[in-house]
């Protein structure tokens, strides 16, 4: 367990490392950055929820603040309740964040207004089962545990099913519970499996409960693609595409700052009290990768979930639809080409 930091990090450390660090990490030029406008609005909206994966959200507070954004909002969603965080994209009630990127597919498939601007990090859910599944295909007859239908637990393993042939709508029994009722109904042997993300496999791990199917940082194809992508409100973007770019590249920053510095994250975490569990945000932090939203292709990412759904009929939209209405990559590529060299 944690032992709480007695200085903590003050605003002033904390613009030291992500500000400082990250330019040069970066190598971010700062004529580039300084010749751009200031952002349309100054009230950016991002999303809190349980996931611990998505830290950079968080991290970026004060980078997006230097992006010149004066209201720093973030708004309570409850994914693991069973609600959508992209649900509150949707809305409009957040801006632009990191999300999961297989839900968002059946949102855009429903023609909700989401736009795809860049990778996230890679890996960061497990499939766990008791042992009766040793592999993807053995969840056929299978009860597995989800919070809700449609949500991220429902949708990425049903693409993992679809992945090996399985149609996840015939042949797994879903039992939807609350994820802490499942974590139960799978020690108990109640259930035979469910999807978790950090910090439930921390979790489930420290206590022995189940044993690990998929390991999506490290088992192919998973590993090959993005988990978590960023994403934004289609109307945002076109109404502040400048404070688009700029939120961006705030996250991308504050990607970098979880990467290098997974000690000092974990202390931040628990430090502004978004989770309590120092080991558990640590090991996230550790094992997540969140290195490679320079070298891997976010469109690669958004064609092969696509592609799984689609086959299986729950998206209708074809990939390469999904592609042309739902993804713009521009602000990244342009983000990229300020790096130095």
């Amino acid at each position: 367990m944690h032992r709480r930091h007695t200085d903590g990090w003050s605003r002033r450390e904390f613009l030291g490392l992500t500000i400082a660090g990250t330019a040069g990490l970066l190598g971010l030029k700062p004529e580039s950055v300084a010749a751009e406008p200031p952002p349309e609005t100054t009230r950016i909206r991002l999303q809190r929820n349980p996931a611990l994966c998505i830290a950079p959200q968080y991290i970026a507070e004060e980078l997006l603040k230097a992006e010149g954004f004066t209201d720093v909002q973030y708004v309570q969603a409850h994914y693991f309740g069973g609600a959508l965080d992209s649900d509150l994209l949707v809305a409009g009630r957040i801006d632009i964040g990191m999300t999961f990127v297989a839900p968002v597919l059946v949102q855009l498939d429903a023609g909700q207004p989401i736009i795809f601007l860049a990778g996230g990090h890679v890996g960061c859910f497990e499939l766990f089962g008791t042992e009766r599944i040793r592999t993807i295909r053995d969840l056929r007859g299978m009860r597995v545990g989800v919070p809700a239908l449609g949500g991220a637990n429902h949708v990425f393993i049903a693409a993992m099913a679809a992945y090996v042939g399985l149609d996840p709508r015939k042949d797994i029994h879903w039992v939807v519970h609350p994820v802490a009722d499942s974590i139960q109904l799978l020690a108990d042997g109640q259930i035979d499996a469910l999807i978790g993300f950090p910090p439930v496999p921390q979790e489930l791990r420290a206590k022995q409960i189940g044993h690990v199917v998929v390991n999506s940082t490290l088992d192919r194809p998973w590993s090959q693609y993005f988990c978590c992508i960023v994403v934004a409100n289609r109307e945002f973007m076109r109404k502040y595409p400048v404070a688009t770019k700029r939120a961006l590249r705030a996250l991308l920053k504050a990607i970098d700052v979880c990467a290098l510095q997974p000690d000092h994250t974990a202390h931040f975490l628990v430090d502004k009290g978004y989770t309590q569990r120092y080991d558990y945000a640590l090991q996230t932090m550790q094992e997540t990768p969140y290195n490679h939203w320079r070298e891997y292709n976010p469109e690669d990412t958004v064609r092969f979930y696509a592609l799984r759904l689609h086959e299986v009929g729950m998206i209708k939209s074809t990939p390469q639809k999904i592609i042309a209405e739902g993804t713009d990559w521009r602000f990244l590529n342009e983000i990229k080409k300020e790096l130095k060299g």
